[in-house]
């Protein structure tokens, strides 16, 4: 009888699967791919996610160790999601043991049971009274029983210290027949009887009724949806009524949102409308919560999951629907490791379990509005804005010579004195952490650089110290010029923290509330600052662009862009789609209620083209232009990229390691006969030097993604052979949208 060997996926970056017995007492006849199993790993111990059961292997027989353990009894990942790890890590040319790790909640990583806790609740028995009998004499067992009463649904043995319960009167109680002990699953809830709905649906006007009716009618089967709305026209209502269609019909919805900030808003939301359970899932909750939900959704005991990037792998017992809000927005994209685009791998989610998906955004990327444009997804447009409120009116304010007072012109002071005067609120946006982007000495010119980067630190004066926002590098700043020991240091430009000490100065009778990444980093600071906000008061916010997404802000009437310049002359060709985008994501917070808005864009450059076009026609008449141009470039969406990195100690080592790769890809091309795929470079990345080391890049462009990704498929076990591929860190990003 031939032996049965298991083939299992470890978390290792290694592009390959690894062979093992089963272990003692375990048959193999009922094992089934996507099970976890505890192996020996070397010296250590670690959980692998069985692929496959096969008969042979090319292991010889003395060096095939069993499993130690088998871990589940069904397998954690239902069958769809685990396919779609398999196409994912063929996809993203990613090992798919890594891939199945970034699938997993972290403690099933660790070989936590993929079971919810079970945990103990104290309930009445009924009929029992405090005043029996058997109580007269025991008053603390009568006032633990009349607590117990008020529970309905029991109290849970965690909870019995917080209500002053003694555990020697409930086991008494329990003796006494007056108290039962029931096991459950912790976080259980039971969804009320009746309607959905907790709070009354808003009226739809035309637009979006039709949108509305247009997916609805497909909620049965696989559609993909692009909801090109103009901000503030109601996407939002249309998803929630979506999801309460979808709710009906027994099946639960997976809401995907850009920003971790966003979390909570969106989850007050929802709530206020629907008599439904809610799981939220993101990097901030903690890994027992993240576990909790994650079960809940999978089990069918959550009917809506919402969450970031990362929530596209929760299993649903029950899917009918996916949302994807602010579609267009680069956090989608992971950076680091598994470099999957969480937009795109829905799309795919959403066809293997054949379930229709929206992507909605007001500024839609170029990719997605290709694929509308050219069939793949329905097209529904939103151009009005809900409730009757006016799309906001934008003026581009020419600063050639005109004095600036910290990034802030006269004019512009003028006008938020007016705004601030008339009781409302003012946003300045401004995309730049810090104080100041620089630290220059006014006699020699010496300039704070980063010791790791090819970059200048920006002074951070609140915590009097120069930082490197690469590389994390921190360090205080020098009080003499370390070149020229002139005193004579100055910061140059304009940072948030900078813009916020200037604005508390110039409005001193109004709050000026900043909101980046380093003001909201404690826990709660966000949602303090936004409730500030939403009180209504006359206020003056300042911020990066966590202020652009997806907020609602009814009192802001006039927003400010101090910088509109930086995209209009950056080396990366996505640059002017990423300035549109932020510029009318960010303009889109003023005028959303009944007063009209009014945007004010300072710049140097008043007649570019693109600014011209942007503000008098609209994002979306930008959108069509920048699309021809890709189209006449030959740049996506009318080609495909992958990107080569490579980072090494020593310079030169990266790029000698590209060359050989460069070398094996042109063999590759010639032997399998591909044509349209070129290779640029290898090249120093644009900034060559990062937290030490030197960084080198190979890029490669094809017209068709096939040819592509034949050439990959070829080229990657090659490129783990190679000798510097142990010395130098290398990663292959499929589909990149950074190049640096």
């Amino acid at each position: 009888m031939p032996r049965s060997i298991l083939r299992l996926a470890l978390p290792s970056p290694l592009r390959r699967l690894f062979d093992y017995l089963a272990p003692a007492g375990v048959s193999s006849a009922g094992l089934q791919p996507g099970m976890r199993l505890r192996v020996p790993f070397g010296r250590r111990e670690i959980i692998g996610i069985l692929v496959e059961v096969v008969s042979h292997s090319e292991v010889p027989d003395a060096k095939l160790k069993p499993a130690l353990e088998l871990l589940d009894a069904r397998p954690p990942l239902p069958s769809p999601l685990f396919k779609l790890c398999l196409w994912t890590a063929q996809y993203y040319q990613h090992s798919l043991g890594d891939t199945l790790s970034w699938a997993l909640p972290v403690l099933l990583r660790q070989g936590e049971p993929a079971e919810a806790r079970q945990e103990r609740f104290w309930h009445v028995v009924n009929g029992a009274r405090p005043e029996d009998p058997r109580l007269s004499r025991a008053p603390r067992q009568r006032e633990a029983l009349k607590t117990i009463a008020q529970h309905p649904h029991g109290v849970a043995h965690a909870l019995l210290s917080q209500l002053q319960l003694s555990k020697d009167s409930l086991d008494l109680l329990l003796q006494k027949g007056l108290l039962r002990v029931e096991t459950r699953r912790c976080h259980q809830t039971l969804r009320h009887q009746g309607s959905w709905l907790l709070q009354a649906e808003l009226p739809l006007n035309q637009q979006q009724r039709a949108a509305f009716e247009a997916i609805r009618s497909g909620l049965d089967g696989f559609q993909a949806y692009l909801l090109a709305g103009v901000t503030g026209s109601g996407k939002t209502e249309v998803y929630l009524q979506l999801i309460h269609q979808v709710l009906e019909a027994g099946k639960q919805a997976l809401v995907l949102i850009p920003e971790i900030n966003l979390g909570p808003q969106t989850l007050a939301r929802f709530e206020k409308r629907f008599n439904a359970r809610i799981a939220l899932l993101h990097s901030n909750v903690n890994d027992r919560e993240r576990l909790d939900a994650w079960l809940a959704a999978r089990d069918g005991e959550a009917d809506i999951i919402i969450g970031t990037r990362s929530a596209l792998f929760t299993p649903m017992k029950n899917p009918g629907l996916i949302i994807l809000d602010e579609e267009h927005d680069a956090s989608y994209k992971q950076q680091e490791g598994l470099r999957y685009h969480a937009r795109d791998l829905a799309v795919v989610r959403a066809r293997q379990e054949n379930v229709p998906i929206l992507l909605g955004s007001a500024t839609p990327s170029l990719e997605s509005l290709h694929n509308a444009h050219s069939g793949r997804y329905g097209l529904l447009k939103l151009t009005e804005r809900a409730g009757g409120a006016q799309a906001p009116r934008f003026l581009r304010l020419d600063i050639k010579s005109r004095p600036l007072d910290s990034g802030i012109s006269g004019p512009l002071q003028q006008a938020m004195a007016q705004t601030l005067a008339a009781g409302q609120q003012v946003l300045v946006f401004l995309n730049r952490r810090g104080f100041a982007p620089s630290l220059l000495c006014h006699d020699c010119g010496w300039i704070g650089q980063c010791p790791r980067c090819d970059a200048r630190m920006t002074l951070h004066q609140r915590h009097n110290e120069l930082r490197c926002h690469h590389c994390g590098h921190a360090e205080r700043p020098p009080h003499s010029c370390p070149d020229c020991n002139k005193l004579d240091l100055r910061p140059v430009g304009a940072g948030t923290e900078r813009a916020e000490e200037r604005l508390a100065t110039l409005f001193p009778d109004y709050p000026v509330l900043r909101i980046d990444r380093d003001s909201t980093s404690r826990k709660g600071s966000m949602e303090q600052l936004l409730a500030t906000i939403n009180r209504g008061e006359p206020c003056v916010l300042v911020g990066t662009q966590m202020l652009a997404k997806g907020h609602h802000f009814p009192r802001v009437t006039l927003v400010a862009i101090l910088d509109a310049d930086g995209g209009l002359f950056s080396a990366d060709f996505r640059a002017s789609e990423r300035m549109a985008q932020l510029i009318v994501q960010v303009a889109g917070r003023a005028g959303r209620a009944e007063e009209p808005g009014k945007v004010i864009i300072q710049t140097h450059l008043a007649d570019h083209p693109l600014l011209v076009q942007l503000t008098e026609q609209g994002y979306f008449a930008f959108a069509e232009q920048a699309l021809s141009e890709r189209r006449a470039a030959g740049l996506p969406p009318f080609s495909h990229l992958a990107l080569l990195r490579a980072e090494a100690v020593k310079p030169g080592q990266a790029e000698d390691f590209l060359d050989q790769a460069c070398i094996q890809a042109e063999q590759l091309i010639a032997q399998l006969g591909l044509t349209g795929v070129e290779l640029l470079g290898p090249v120093p990345a644009p900034m060559e030097r990062r937290a030490g080391r030197f960084r080198a890049q190979l890029l490669l462009q094809a017209n068709a993604r096939a040819p592509l990704h034949n050439l990959m498929n070829a080229w990657m076990p090659q490129v783990e052979a190679l000798p510097g591929s142990r010395t130098v860190r290398w990663s292959l990003d499929v589909d990149p949208i950074d190049l640096f």
